[in-house]
């Protein structure tokens, strides 16, 4: 079915300021419709299969009386309470077992039928019979004062509730202030001892540098002693008057350069063709008396020969001592 004929049908139910909408073997509260005709403040939804009233169903709240006896509601929407215009409300033959907390907020309710309905105990007794007009009316009256007293338990929950979560939270900003304190304290520790630490660095640095001076210094001077000490012993050295030559060595080494002169010009004018010339006769002559005495005078030789090795071996020594 279309919604424009959902509508003229609508149309059809309503007589005055009433919609009658009982016996339409309905599932659901047609609310949009309803919501078209806000001069229809009476409907009558009775006799019907509606399980449950939608949210919209509190934005109807031009309705003064609502009849839904007769169906298979469990609950009623939480925003109840918005319709404040709403006087008279049936709710007999249903499966309501509770009322929403916002039911206290219809003060202009003044006739209610809970009855065979499987209400909790509390509810059930401030509904009481409501077997004819002047109990519906106290119904209602004693049904909204304990709404209203639920309302409150509700309220005071609630209040409670908050007071715990705002002391919570108070607690929490304790906590939070105090370990942002022990953060700021460990903060300005660590601060401190890694200042200490760059103190005792900065002075074990200082220590070194002058202990390294000062090694530096000593060595220095110690170079200085050195130094004085080699100077002095070289001056000492220099100054150390040199040893006088024996004036027989003197001697002994003139004589052992003439002899080896000798011995060379001897040489030459045996070995060479100089032999033949008229200054190397008589040497010739005279090496080969020599050398004739020397072969009588054997063991002279080997004497003097032994006494030559000792003088050159001494001049040798001699020698290089002067060097030294």
């Amino acid at each position: 079915m279309s919604k424009n004929s959902k509508v003229l049908n609508l149309k059809d139910k309503i007589c005055g300021n009433e919609v009658d909408l009982s016996l339409c073997n309905l599932t659901e509260v047609p609310v949009r419709e309803l919501a078209l005709f806000p001069k229809a403040t009476v409907v009558d939804l009775s006799c019907n299969n509606i399980t449950s009233l939608p949210p919209e169903f509190c934005n109807l709240t031009h309705l003064v009386k609502v009849d839904l006896s007769k169906n298979q509601l469990t609950s009623l929407p939480d925003d109840l309470g918005n319709l404040v215009n709403l006087q008279h409300l049936d709710l007999y033959n249903n499966k309501l077992t509770t009322l929403p907390v916002s039911f206290s907020q219809l003060r202009s309710l003044k006739w209610l039928d809970l009855k065979d309905n499987p209400l909790e105990p509390g509810l059930a007794k401030a509904a009481g019979d409501c077997l004819d007009e002047k109990q519906c009316k106290q119904c209602a009256t004693k049904v909204l004062q304990h709404m209203r007293a639920i309302q409150e338990d509700v309220d005071r929950a609630r209040e409670k509730q908050l007071l715990k979560e705002k002391e919570l939270e108070r607690k929490r900003e304790v906590k939070q202030r105090e370990r942002e304190a022990r953060e700021r304290e460990a903060h300005k520790r660590k601060k401190a001892e890694e200042k200490e630490k760059r103190r005792k660095e900065y002075n074990a640095q200082m220590a070194a540098m002058a202990a390294q001076e000062q090694h530096k210094k000593k060595s220095e001077e110690k170079k200085k002693k050195n130094g004085q000490a080699a100077a002095e012993k070289k001056v000492a050295v220099e100054s150390k008057p040199k040893p006088h030559r024996s004036h027989t060595g003197v001697i002994f080494k003139l004589l052992l350069l003439l002899l080896v002169g000798l011995a060379g010009v001897a040489a030459v004018c045996r070995l060479t063709d100089l032999q033949r010339e008229a200054f190397c006769l008589p040497i010739n002559a005279a090496v080969n008396d020599g050398l004739s005495w020397a072969k009588e005078q054997q063991v002279v030789v080997k004497q003097l020969v032994q006494n030559l090795s000792s003088a050159a071996k001494e001049f040798l020594e001699s020698t290089q001592t002067s060097k030294n």
